[in-house]
């Protein structure tokens, strides 16, 4: 029953953020890359989407901080690292140019399947290219050099 009840809050939740994401157009390229364009003729709107996804984040952190277990876990699994390094502005930079090039993210991505356009599906399998390739190239690359 514990396996059933996982699977049924992680599809409320899927359904909740897909709708909130489509409630607040980021699944439009067009509005995101037109929130992006802040030397051109920039639209604002989605600056309060990103405070409210904020706000619930910062709250929903502070609820699950003074609970010993998640409702459907055994424990949280919460970052091990805080260290900001290259990887992670690395990262954190190629997600910004894809986002900034195409108007999507993952999540809007995948929201957008639903529609069936082609430019969606073209984005999607190029990230699950891009996926793959990096489980393949940085385990091997990655890995830390012994000491001898």
């Amino acid at each position: 029953m514990t396996h059933l009840k996982t699977v049924l809050i992680a599809l409320l939740a899927g359904l909740l953020f897909g709708a909130g994401l489509y409630v607040s157009q980021m699944v439009n390229p067009a509005k995101v890359l037109a929130f992006l364009d802040v030397a051109g003729n920039w639209d604002p709107s989605l600056a309060f989407v990103m405070a409210g996804a904020l706000f619930v984040t910062v709250l929903g952190n502070a609820i699950a901080r003074k609970r010993s277990a998640p409702l459907a876990g055994p424990s949280f699994q919460w970052p091990k690292s805080r260290q900001i390094d290259a990887r992670l502005i690395g990262g954190a930079a190629l997600f910004g140019v894809g986002w900034g090039l195409v108007g999507f993210c993952p999540g809007p991505a995948l929201a957008a399947l639903a529609f069936g356009v082609w430019p969606v599906m073209l984005f999607v399998a190029a990230m699950v290219v891009g996926m793959a390739a990096y489980s393949y190239i940085v385990p091997k690359a990655g890995r830390p050099v012994q000491a001898t």
